[in-house]
């Protein structure tokens, strides 16, 4: 029970990271249409600690692992053999 809590909340840290990132990426893009408009549809946005790639991945879990491939090391469909 205590590992569903701990994913429960890692997952709820990553939805509100990336919803404080994306508000403040909108708010970004809107100050640059205003400011700039032509150049406002190539600004670039840095998410800096508002980033959630590093808990991408974090729960190694049986739904996030890869079954290996079953057709590799069998070599039928190795034409050199």
């Amino acid at each position: 029970m205590a590992q569903r809590d701990e994913k429960r909340k890692q997952r709820q840290l990553k939805r509100d990271i990336k919803r404080a990132g994306n508000k403040r990426r909108r708010q970004h893009l809107k100050r640059e249409l205003e400011r700039n408009p032509e150049e406002a549809a190539h600004t670039e946005f840095d998410f800096g600690r508002l980033s959630s790639e590093t808990l991408n991945g974090l729960d190694q879990d049986a739904t996030r692992r890869k079954e290996p491939d079953r057709a590799s090391g069998t070599g039928e469909d190795d034409p050199s053999s």
